[in-house]
């Protein structure tokens, strides 16, 4: 390892020339921006540098990048120079040249007496010019330079004197004052420390921030000032040795009394008796926490409330703050009904005064509170039936709020002696019946005992159907004929009711069993036939009941009058024949007087008065006819009469002397000879039958009107009493939680009699002493009618009377029990509203501490009681049944201090709701010392800088202990102070610094502290760990420093991992730790390509490295101290890689592809190959060789310089268009390594082939034709050339045999056409030329023989190809005139004719005219076309076929990639 070190004008090893070298080119080829000529620049535009105030002469500035100008040129001769920035002329520029670097050193002056001066100016902007000496090359960069602060200066206080006053109650820690110095120097060089200069106990100051703070108790009285000296001394000086002279400042503190409490009041407001000569309103108590004059209540005074100042606060004792509210004179209480509304304050003697919290205290109006005593109503106004019997309610009244010894009366008067009352609960009922008294209002008045409340209950008599109607004659008579006609008025009966409204509108009614033929009109009483009246058939005389009722409820009330109607009898009734239509036979000898026959007649009307006569028929005078008895009779002799069997037809009628009976027949035949006696006969007319039954119906009508007489007013008779149901109970049990109007019992009763008579009414006439019951008067309901209370009485005995309606009225009781039930409607009451009890916090599980007492006034289950605590506590618990409540679990004051506990007492009611009671019980707990003083937190880690002053607090414990009094003051102590070392305050738990701490000699303290309280009998303590870390303090005076700031190396280039380069060594003057160097790369281009053993500082590779790839590496070391504050200077490293013979030759292409003329001559230049070697050492060793593709010599290659040439064998392109040649680069290096590479020659075209016809002579045989208007083809004769482009683009002319022009050609395509007639036997022989497009131009001729042929005869055979398309295929390097394929076409054996017709890109392809054979007429071009699909057509003369033949490519590549 060489280190090679000099200025800018020396010798370099070879090597290092040709790595600049290979570098210039580099950086030349990435033409970096802005560079001058040759890339001369510096590094960075700007460079950061650093050096120490007070620094000595030739003192070089630090920077951590490398300042300089990188050496393109190495025989660049550079200089540096400070162009501007140092006016005072502190610095000097310096150049250095390392390997490919020109450093730019800047050191201080020497022989200068001005030195630097952070303080007077801390940064330099240098501009540096950099220059090649004898050219044109220029470069600037700037510098800036950082001057760095030493510990020159001491600390200043401003100001030095301070003054403040706390109160003597300040808390512990609070901060009470600040001292402020400041020290010019910066960093670590201006840190300093604040500290008391004598020992204090009740302060502590901070050593960095000089906050002053309290650290123990104030006492006033002890002492009211205290003078502290604060020193501020240098941090630097203990690095140096030296303490120097520190700064001091002076600190008064003066202790003042606070009043710390405002007093409070606490007021108790009074109603005072009326009899009071000096009333007290409210009871005030002013209550002050502070001592002395502080503690005292000056006065108390009203400050609001009393604008016409009637009030005042007269103070009671003379030592106890206690006032009373009494009045100055008498209250207004008319202006303020609602009371006063007083703001009492009160204030201290204390400096300064405070006042209390205004308290608002309401001043009651003692006449207000008392509610007056009324009643309900100023006036009751009920309404009840006329029939209530005595009994019945009437109304409640009450009194509001109802005093316990209420006493209700009724006033003496008229209506008084009607109505009782039930003294204890206002209830009003009737003491007779009031149907007697025809009145319509009563007025009861009702007072108090006193009789200085009253009321007045008004009773109205609703009006009751208690009248009957009267009929004004106690009988009625009439006579009536039977002739009248129906509806005729017989008779008017009238009535009265005294009742009122529908209760005395009477309507009229005939009561009868018996169907009568009068109708009596129920609203005016006129009675009228309903029939025709026939005496004959009908009784001779009526008697029946007409009935007056009136509208009443609930029944109706009638009377009842006898009314006799009789009927006359009019003649108004013919006589009747018994029988009629008689006919019969007489001899002529029948005697005269002789009887006959006999007639009867019936008259009901008159039985006896009927006479007879002939009317007709007897005009000869033969007969006789009695008129009283019927008989008919011979009169004369018929014999001497001369009449010989005659016939007689007689009529005859009947008369009641004013009544004609309709005539009957009697036929006489007059016989000679004996007639028989029976030879009369009539019809039967049943008129005796008919009479008889009218009498009987008439003797039976009578007959029930007789016994109708014996019912008469039956109804009318109240001959039974009410009576009692079977079903009616001696006793009854009733729950007392019946609501009002609840329904007990249905009593049932009956009447037999009917109406009013049987309407019964019900009453309690005795036995409801506290009104708790009603029946109702009409249905018997028997109901609550006030709240019942079992617990005032529980037995009732009712006399429940019952009355009818009847008159006498008729009445019945009887006595029911009524047991009142127990129902759970009292909750258990407790005997007293709250409870509370105190108790020691150490009182064990099962501790009785109170039993509380609750009692039910209900009976059995609802009254007995259960006790459970509601509050969700563990620590108490209550005996169910006796309401001893104990402890239940373990007991802390310090967790809780009290306990509100919600205690239920609860009846055990098996049905409904149970009913429970709650009361508040106060536990409060008294304290025990039994909480040890608890560390917060438990434990401490401190960390204490090595050079903190004596004097400093280092850490404040604070311990918790909930005890109250003694037992919760606590005082600390240090188990082990380390001697001395460290000391603790007994009240506050400040730990301060009694020595010095050395971190070289004890890193870490593990201090006990014990904290005790003051308990008694027994104190407990605990104890505490406090791990004090002694922080290290910057100590590093020395920065580790290289002998050289750069060093220069070499190692091979493919060498191991771990290979050791070479070894930097740098030096600490500090000892110890801070003397100990570690060494690491932090920069530079080789970082991660090398490491750095940390401690011995040897570098060695991490990587493989290419010379190739990067031929040196720069490396920036760092040298780091290991100080609390680590210092660091750098140094630089230039590795460079040496050459190993590891690459094979490189060409500058991987394959060539030159182009040379075929037939070229000898020597001429195809191509040179371009390669080279990246190992330095064969990089101009290299040789070349054609290894393959080159068999017939038709190339050379010069060994030395890689040019190819050709040779004296000519090339032939239509031979070989191209030539693969392997030529292989070898170098000369050890262990030669070589690499191949090709070259393609392609051999350019020269026009050395003609074109060339396929035949010579063309023979073709073709029908005959007619003229054309255009031309149609004929023969296509093509050639082809085996040049290629121009020299083979071919163009073909006829040269002869057309001198007439009758045939023209295609120039392209070679195609003979033709528009003119052509007849067989013709024959025509033309001579085509083809020319190709080279130069020189080159040409050949064919013949072609057209013999014209007449059209074959058309054939009946169609033509078909065999293949309806054709499938053929070709590559593209096929020739022209290959054939492709062939279309074939049945019939075979006759004269065809084959043409393209279609698809046959640039005449691409060619049918042969005869035969049809695709052959190929041009060169073909798959990247201008890759398929054609052609039509081909052929034709004997006359058919045409038509096939498809689709042409593609085969796969042929002919591009090189």
């Amino acid at each position: 390892m060489d280190l090679t070190m000099g200025y800018c004008v020396g010798t370099r090893p070879p090597s290092c020339l040709i790595l600049l070298l290979l570098k210039l080119l580099a950086t030349l080829s990435q033409g970096l921006p802005g560079t001058g000529p040759l890339g001369f620049h510096f590094t960075h535009s700007i460079y950061n540098a650093t050096v120490y105030e007070n620094s000595a002469a030739r003192t070089y500035v630090n920077s951590q990048s490398r300042m300089g100008i990188t050496l393109i040129d190495l025989s660049w001769d550079i200089k540096y120079r400070i162009v501007s920035g140092d006016e005072e002329g502190f610095f000097k520029a310096e150049e250095v040249i390392i390997a490919d670097f020109c450093f730019l050193r800047i050191r201080t002056k020497g022989g200068n007496s001005a030195i630097l001066n952070r303080e007077i100016q801390d940064n330099y902007l240098l501009i540096v010019k950099g220059s090649v000496r004898g050219e044109d090359l220029e470069a600037w960069t700037k510098v800036s330079i950082q001057v760095l602060d030493m510990n020159d200066l001491r600390p200043l206080f401003s100001p030095t004197t301070y003054s403040v006053t706390i109160a003597e109650n300040t808390a512990l820690r609070t901060s009470v004052a600040q001292v402020t110095a400041t020290d010019a120097d910066i960093g670590s060089n201006g840190e300093f420390y604040y500290y008391f200069k004598n020992k204090v106990e009740l302060f502590s100051v901070h050593p960095t921030s000089g906050v002053i703070s309290l650290s123990g108790r104030l006492n006033y009285d002890e002492k009211s000032r205290y003078d502290l000296e604060i020193l501020a001394v240098d941090r630097g000086m203990k690095l140096y040795g030296n303490n120097g002279v520190s700064s001091t400042a002076k600190l008064y503190v003066h202790v003042e009394r606070v009043n710390e409490h405002a007093p409070a009041l606490h007021v108790v407001t009074h109603i005072p008796f009326s009899l009071d000569t000096e009333p007290v309103y409210a009871v005030v108590t002013a209550d002050d926490l502070d001592e002395g004059a502080n503690g005292e209540i000056e006065s108390v005074s009203i400050v609001a409330g009393d604008p016409l100042d009637q009030f005042f606060l007269a103070k009671e004792g003379k030592w106890v703050n206690e006032y009373r509210v009494k009045e100055k004179k008498p209250v207004d209480w008319e202006s303020f009904p609602y009371g006063y509304n007083l703001t009492l304050q009160a204030k201290d003697k204390g400096s300064p005064q405070k006042f209390s919290a205004v308290k608002i205290v309401h001043i009651a109006n003692p006449k207000r509170d008392t509610v007056p005593i009324r009643f309900e109503k100023d006036a009751y106004e009920v309404s009840i039936s006329e029939f209530s019997p005595p009994g019945v309610v009437v109304a409640i009244v009450k009194l509001s709020p109802e005093p316990l010894d209420v006493e209700y009366r009724l006033s003496p008067g008229e209506d008084a002696q009607y109505f009782k009352i039930n003294p204890q609960s206002g209830l009003i009922v009737t003491a007779q019946p009031l149907n007697t008294i025809k009145k319509e209002v009563y007025r009861l008045g009702v007072t108090n005992k006193e009789g200085d409340l009253k009321t007045q209950v008004t009773i109205s008599i609703e009006d009751a159907n208690d009248h009957t109607p009267e009929f004004q004659q106690l009988l009625y008579e009439a006579f009536v004929n039977e002739s009248v006609p129906v509806g005729t008025s017989v008779l008017t009966v009238s009535a009265s009711d005294k009742d009122k409204g529908e209760n005395g509108y009477i309507t009229y009614s005939i009561a009868s069993l018996n169907v009568l033929p009068f109708a009596i009109n129920q609203f005016t009483g006129v009675i009228s036939t309903t029939e025709d009246l026939d005496f004959e058939s009908s009784p001779e005389t009526y008697r029946f009941i007409v009935r007056a009722s009136d509208w009443g409820s609930p029944y109706r009330h009638e009377s009842e009058v006898n009314v006799t109607i009789r009927v006359g009898n009019v003649n108004d009734n013919s006589p009747l024949f018994e029988k009629v239509a008689c006919q019969g036979v007489i001899s002529y000898d029948f005697p005269v007087g002789g009887h006959i026959t006999a007639v009867s007649a019936i008259d009901i009307d008159e039985l006896e008065l009927v006479k007879y006569k002939i009317i007709s028929g007897n005009e000869l005078g033969f007969f006789y006819l009695n008129p009283d008895s019927g008989v008919l009779q011979l009169k004369k002799s018929l014999m001497n009469s001369g009449i010989k069997n005659g016939n007689f037809a007689l009529r005859i009628t009947a008369t009641d002397g004013e009544n004609l009976a309709d005539p009957m027949s009697v036929n006489i035949s007059v016989l000679h000879g004996k007639v028989s006696s029976k030879s009369f006969s009539c019809r039967e007319t049943r008129v005796a039958q008919k009479l008889a039954e009218k009498l009987l119906i008439k003797a039976k009508a009578n007959g029930k009107l007789n016994l109708e007489d014996g019912f008469l007013d039956f109804y009318s008779v109240n001959r039974q009493g009410p009576h009692f149901d079977k079903s009616f109970p001696s006793d009854v049990a009733v729950k007392e939680n019946l609501p009002v109007g609840a329904n007990i019992l249905k009593i049932k009763a009956y009447d037999a009699d009917s109406g009013f008579n049987g309407k019964v009414l019900f009453t309690i006439s005795d036995g409801n002493m506290d009104s708790c019951f009603n029946i109702d008067m009409e249905t018997g309901q028997l109901q609550v009618l006030m709240p019942m209370d079992r617990e005032h009485r529980d037995l009732y005995l009712l006399n429940i009377t019952i009355y009818d309606l009847g008159n006498p009225q008729k009445s019945s009781w009887r006595l029911l029990t009524i047991n009142v039930e127990d129902a759970n409607d009292n909750s258990p009451i407790f005997l007293q509203d709250s409870y509370s009890v105190n108790i020691l916090e150490s009182s064990s599980i099962g501790t009785e501490i109170i039993q509380v007492e609750a009692r039910d006034k209900d009976l059995g289950s609802n009254g007995e009681v259960t006790y459970s605590v509601l509050t969700d506590t563990q620590q108490f618990a209550i005996n169910s049944s006796t309401g001893i409540v104990y402890i239940a679990d373990q007991l802390d004051r310090e967790s809780k201090a009290n306990y509100s506990l919600k205690i239920e007492a609860r009846d055990k009611a098996e049905s409904g709701q149970q009913l429970f009671s709650v009361v508040t019980l106060k536990v409060f707990l008294d304290d025990v010392n039994d909480c040890s003083p608890a560390f917060i937190p438990s434990s401490y880690s401190v960390k204490v800088l090595e050079d903190l002053p004596v004097g400093t607090v280092i850490a404040w414990l604070e311990t918790h202990d909930p005890d109250l009094g003694l037992g919760g003051q606590v005082r600390y102590s240090l188990v082990n102070d380390y001697n001395g070392r460290f000391e603790i305050d007994k009240a506050s738990g400040a730990i301060r610094l009694s020595r010095e701490l050395d971190y070289e000699k004890q890193q870490f303290y593990n201090l006990t502290v014990r904290a005790k309280d003051k308990g008694r009998p027994v104190s407990l303590s605990s104890v505490s760990f406090v791990e004090v870390e002694v922080v290290d303090v910057n100590e590093n005076l020395h920065t580790p420093y290289f002998p050289d700031f750069a060093v220069v190396g070499s190692v091979k280039e493919n060498s191991r991992i771990g290979t050791s380069v070479l070894q930097v060594t740098a030096h600490d003057e500090d000892s110890g730790r801070d003397g100990e160097i570690q060494y690491s790369i932090r920069d530079g281009s080789g970082l991660g390509r090398f490491n750095i053993d940390d401690e011995s500082g040897v570098i060695s590779t991490a990587d493989i490295l290419d010379r190739e790839t990067t031929g040196s590496y720069w490396l920036t070391v760092y040298a780091t101290d290991r100080g609390v504050v680590p210092l660091y200077s750098t140094i630089e490293v230039y590795i460079e890689i040496e050459d190993v013979n590891d690459n094979a030759p490189l060409t500058s292409e991987p394959i060539y592809y030159p182009v040379v003329m075929e037939n070229s001559p000898k020597d001429v230049s195809v191509i040179q190959i371009q390669a080279e070697d990246p190992d330095s050492s064969s990089s101009e060793k290299l040789t070349y060789r054609i290894t393959s593709g080159n068999p017939q010599n038709f190339f050379a290659i010069n060994v030395k310089t890689g040019l190819i040439t050709t040779t004296s064998r000519k090339l032939d392109r239509e031979q070989q268009a191209e030539h693969f040649l392997e030529v292989t680069v070898t170098d000369g290096g050890f262990s030669p390594k070589q690499s191949t590479i090709w070259v393609v020659v392609q051999v350019l075209d020269e026009n050395d082939n003609k074109p060339q016809f396929p035949e010579k002579v063309y023979q073709i045989k073709l029908p005959e034709r007619d003229r054309k208007k255009r031309g149609e083809p004929i023969y296509r004769a093509f050639a082809f050339d085996r040049d290629e482009g121009p020299n083979a683009e071919i163009s073909y002319s006829i040269v002869d045999g057309n001198d007439d022009g009758r045939f023209f050609i295609d120039p392209k395509t070679g195609m003979v056409s033709s528009r003119k007639q052509f007849t067989a036997g013709s024959y025509d022989i033309l001579t085509i030329k083809a020319v190709d497009n080279g130069r020189p131009q080159k040409s050949s001729t064919a013949r072609l023989h057209i013999e014209w042929i007449k059209k074959p005869p058309p054939s009946p055979v169609p033509l078909t190809f065999d293949e309806p398309f054709y499938n053929f295929t070709v590559m593209e390097n096929d020739r022209v005139t290959e054939i492709v394929g062939v279309v074939s076409v049945q019939p075979a054996n006759t004269l065809l004719w084959f043409d393209i017709v279609g698809g046959n890109f640039d005449s691409s392809f060619d049918a042969e005219k005869g035969v049809g054979t695709i052959v190929i007429a041009k060169p073909l071009d798959a990247e201008q076309r890759s398929i054609y699909n052609m039509s081909v057509e052929v034709t004997d003369g006359t058919n045409v076929a038509v096939t498809q033949v689709l042409q593609a490519w085969r796969g042929y590549q002919r591009h090189h990639p």
